[in-house]
């Protein structure tokens, strides 16, 4: 089972997750997320267990728990549907020199919407 566990001190690390979840069971893989930039973590991660009525006893036991001051969340992950992912790749709005016939600031072919494209064409 896969298992989302938010909230977490930035200063944790993916040993003393591991180390959390291991009193319930088998532990088969430990995440916690960090930011690609500065590699600082963004506060939450997730923890893959085998056994599902141990992560499921894990999940009781740790959700609300404090670690270093901060009362932790701790959950079943569900995976996203695709269709709720962010695309950036259809990004209608925003600054284009050719032939944008959306909002924003446009250059040339002046079509599109918005305050900065007054009197442009349909």
């Amino acid at each position: 089972m896969n298992i989302f566990v938010g909230s977490l001190p930035f200063s944790l690390e993916e040993a003393d997750l591991r180390e959390s979840f291991e009193a319930y069971g088998a532990v088969e893989s430990v995440k916690i997320i960090t930011d690609k930039f500065t590699g600082r973590s963004k506060g939450f991660g997730f923890v893959e267990m085998s056994n599902d009525d141990e992560a499921q006893k894990a999940i009781d036991e740790l959700n609300g728990a404090t670690v270093s001051g901060r009362t932790i969340v701790v959950n079943k992950s569900e995976p996203r549907p695709e269709g709720e992912r962010k695309s950036f790749n259809n990004n209608r709005g925003g600054f284009n020199r050719d032939n944008n016939r959306g909002g924003g600031f446009n250059r040339d072919n002046n079509r599109g919407g918005g305050d900065y494209n007054r009197g442009g064409r349909y």
